[in-house]
Formats: structure tokens, sequence, C-alpha cells
């Protein structure tokens, strides 16, 4: 069995939950999620299962497209709603929508975020959240993202009482916390905010309606047909350049063999080789010390696979 199972992510689990519950219905233990999505978030979570947990890395790569929503009032520890109150300030103004959307077209491109405490960003070996539930705050890295695109996809031209909500949509890259986003909006909307929903739409290529449930991977499981709904490992690496190789060069990249480097590499940091059959066998790269050379990163495909 491998492939790509496409989750719908049910609520109230998390990343971790879901993997363990996979491998109990598919009775394997080669199964890993692609990046971690928070209990509370539901939609896309693409696991992999056999061969395919050797490209997660490539698949948590992808940019992400999320739904969600703000709302104004109040911050929270968590910068969600499942977070004890930070600040109040009741929304005592009207919010016109050029304002909202003069803020997304700000935060569109590339920008500066700061996880949040309550995140599985690593500082001195431990995770973020293990320091916030002690209580410890420790200083945090800021890193570069990209906002490829935010969407207002709320039609109001006015927003106005206590507590204002509004809903959007973000196309964004690796290891953007879109609940951060979500304080962002309501700072430079001038009041405290939290993200109040979310759920992930796309990852990649793999979007919602291609989704099953828990329920219908069991059901796969008990008539056999599982295997129909796993995704190939060449269509998750779709986004990477390829070639396809003869059977003879095929041999060797399935040993690991150092290869002449293809044209392709010079203007791509990684290569994709296919065999014949359009079988995923290997990526490559530039060899660092070998000029004219390409060493494999990854050897997915060999006789023992």
């Amino acid at each position: 069995m491998n492939g790509i199972l496409l989750l719908h992510k049910p609520k109230g689990l998390t990343s971790h939950d879901c993997v363990f519950k996979v491998r109990k219905i598919v009775k394997t233990k080669k199964v890993g999620h692609t990046g971690t999505l928070d209990p509370d978030v539901t939609g896309v979570l693409p696991i992999c299962i056999g061969r395919a947990t050797k490209i997660a890395e490539y698949v948590t790569g992808s940019d992400k497209t999320y739904e969600g929503e703000v709302t104004l009032g109040y911050s929270t520890t968590t910068e969600d709603f499942s977070g004890e109150i930070v600040e109040e300030k009741p929304v005592d103004r009207i919010i016109k929508r050029e304002e909202i959307l003069s803020v997304f077209q700000k935060l569109t491109g590339t920008i500066s975020q700061t996880p949040p405490m309550y995140s599985a960003v690593k500082v001195n070996g431990k995770r973020l959240y293990e320091y916030a539930r002690k209580g410890i705050e420790v200083e945090r890295p800021t890193r570069n993202i990209v906002i490829h695109e935010l969407t207002l996809l709320d039609d109001r031209e006015e927003f106005g009482s206590d507590n204002v909500s509004f809903s959007f949509r973000v196309t964004c890259s690796k290891g953007t916390y879109v609940r951060t986003l979500a304080v962002t909006i309501g700072e430079m909307l001038g009041f405290p905010s939290h993200m109040s929903k979310l759920i992930r739409t796309a990852s990649g290529s793999f979007t919602l309606n291609e989704c099953v449930t828990f329920e219908e991977v069991e059901n796969r499981m008990a008539d056999g047909t599982i295997s129909d709904i796993l995704i190939p490992i060449e269509r998750a690496l779709l986004h990477l350049p390829n070639t396809t190789i003869d059977d003879t060069v095929a041999g060797k990249v399935k040993n690991g063999s150092v290869l002449e480097m293809d044209p392709l590499l010079e203007n791509h940091d990684l290569l994709l080789l296919l065999d014949q059959q359009g079988l995923a066998l290997a990526i490559y790269e530039k060899h660092q010390t070998k000029q004219g050379l390409m060493k494999p990163t990854k050897v997915l495909y060999n006789e023992m696979s």
C-alpha cells in the first residue's frame, strides 16, 4: 500500500491523532502526515502511506490555501477562539470595506512573521507550546513568509458592532501561521483580534473536494478498495521539473548512483527522474563538489521497495 491519503481532518483531533487512527485502520506502521494542523482546524490533511512517506517533506513544502474568519474586539493567548482572553477593546467605530482591503494589500507579498507561543516551532530543543504551558515566555525566531493572495469573502461595505467578524481566503507559503495573520490584520485596523474559524481548502495541488473521511477509509479497507483512493506519489511531485530515463539509467538510479547533470538542473534546485512507465524513481540535485554531475537527494524506489 503506497500513496497519499487525502484526509478531511475533523475538528478536535491533532495531526498526530489522525496518523495514529489511519495506522490502525490500514494496519501499517509506515504512515506520516505532511504538516501540522491545529486540533480546531479542519480540512485537507495529506497523509503519506508506505513508500510515500519518503516524499512527505516535498508535500509539506507546497503552498497552502485556507478560508478563515477574523474576529475583532479581543485577543487570546493562542491567537484563536480556544485561548484565554488577553486584551479586550470593543469595536467602537464603523470599519469600512476599503480599510480592510487596504490592510490585505499591505500584507500581500513577502512579510515577516513571528510564530505564536502556542505553536510547534522549536527553540533550544523544545516546542514553543511546551514553554507556553509552563507560562514561560521565550524569544521567538522571526521569519519571512509569502502571502500569495489574501481575499475578503464578506461582501459588506461597512462593519460595526462590539465584536466584528469577517471571512477571508489566503494562499500562503510553508510556515505561515494564519492565526498570527488574523492578529496582524486586527492590529493594523486598530483592535485586538483572533482567528475564530479556519479550514484548509488546499495543500499544493490537493483540494478539499478530493478528501475522504475516516468513515470512508474504514469502508474502503473493508471492501478492499483502499488503493483506489490513494493518490500516486508521482502526482504529489508534479511541481518538480522531471525527465524520463531509459532502463539502463534507471538501474543506476535505483542504486543511488551519481549521474551526468541533466540540463534541467541548470535552472532548478531539484529534478524528478521517472522510468519508462512513469514511476518516480528518485529526486536529484547538483553535485556540490563535482562539476557537471548530479547526485540523488532522495531515492524513492529501489529493488527492495
